[in-house]
């Protein structure tokens, strides 16, 4: 099983990065690997159950299951449902936290998944930097934040 942790402090208060995040649907706007992503269903995009249907940039489609939302502890996690790339038993979790002497958000995303035997390090790389460092750049980009 490979387990990933990556974290990054946003020069942001927790409430403006909370409202870029939660919505389930929204990794559209501001992720450059997601090219369209519609909820499935009509169900709302805060819905815990809800699946959401996403195209990569490269022509790639994927689901994804909201397993958890709550604002009042500004975390999420959610799993893979369908992946052209061998991520098993998928789970992720965000979660935020205010920095309080500074009014920053201290934002930690961390999964795990099993994979093929011998692709743990190239796939656990491809989902840290692709999916998890390139999020962290974009919503930075996003929202306007200094070295975005």
């Amino acid at each position: 099983m490979v387990k990933l942790n990556y974290s990054t402090v946003m020069e942001a208060p927790i409430e403006a990065v909370w409202d870029v995040l939660r919505d389930f649907n929204g990794h559209d706007r501001w992720h450059p690997a997601v090219a369209a992503s519609t909820i499935e269903r009509g169900r709302a995009s805060d819905e815990v159950g809800c699946v959401r249907n996403f195209r990569l940039a490269d022509g790639s489609q994927l689901r994804e299951l909201l397993l958890t939302l709550s604002d009042a502890e500004t975390t999420f996690s959610y799993c893979l449902l369908d992946t052209p790339i061998p991520l098993l038993n998928y789970v992720a979790h965000v979660r935020l936290i205010p920095v309080t002497d500074v009014d920053h958000t201290f934002w930690h995303w961390t999964c795990r998944f099993d994979t093929p035997k011998g692709r743990e390090k190239e796939l656990a790389e491809t989902v840290g930097t692709n999916i998890y460092q390139a999020g962290f750049d974009a919503v930075r980009a996003h929202m306007g934040l200094e070295g975005a």
